[in-house]
């Protein structure tokens, strides 16, 4: 599957403007998620970028006959029965290794007016790493990846900067006018619950 997503990346004329970051571990988080397509685009992209991509799903999928498929895809299981919330177990991931991409839809659903859920961030300060924007353009077949930024524990604020990167690969994206305004309510502590996650899990 992931060389068939790389394939219609290819074949469909994708072009991607920026490079992979010069850290080893960081949160890939993509904006706007409008499809399910979202997905193989990502599986393109992060293979011309020579990056290796995981993603969150629920423990039930690592399970036969579907457990060496979705480790072999880049999958980092979720246990929502565990007394660790599923912040704390992807923060436990990261720290096991030495080199992790973690793919964030931090709008949630593709039905979203674009408000974004806050897991992406709880995740990203609680291991210590980067977070780096992606934008897609599916009409125009167009990417850009911006640099690493370390969260800074101002959320309000760092939030603000990601919109800045957002808004100037399409200023006339409605979307992004929720990440501009800002959060509605601090993203509280990085081992909140799980349930602000940026993506179902």
């Amino acid at each position: 599957m992931r060389w068939a997503g790389v394939a219609w990346y290819r074949s469909a004329g994708w072009k991607l403007d920026g490079r992979a970051p010069d850290v080893p571990k960081f949160v890939l988080v993509g904006a706007p998620h409008t499809s399910n397509w979202d997905f193989m685009v990502f599986l393109g992209a992060t293979d011309e970028l020579g990056i290796r991509p995981s993603f969150m799903g629920k423990h039930t999928l690592f399970r036969w006959p579907m457990m060496r498929f979705m480790r072999d895809m880049g999958g980092i299981a979720i246990n929502r029965s565990l007394r660790a919330n599923a912040v704390e177990q992807v923060v436990e991931a990261f720290a096991r290794r030495d080199e992790l991409a973690l793919v964030v839809a931090a709008e949630g659903s593709r039905t979203t007016d674009g408000a974004w859920r806050s897991g992406f961030y709880h995740i990203a300060t609680g291991a210590g790493v980067s977070i780096v924007p992606v934008w897609i353009d599916r009409g125009r077949r167009v990417g850009r990846i911006g640099g690493p930024m370390q969260p800074s524990g101002d959320y309000a604020a760092d939030l603000h900067k990601l919109a800045q990167f957002f808004r100037a690969c399409d200023p006339a994206n409605p979307r992004f006018a929720n990440i501009e305004r800002g959060p509605s309510q601090p993203p509280g502590l990085p081992n909140a619950p799980a349930k602000p996650l940026g993506g179902r899990a």
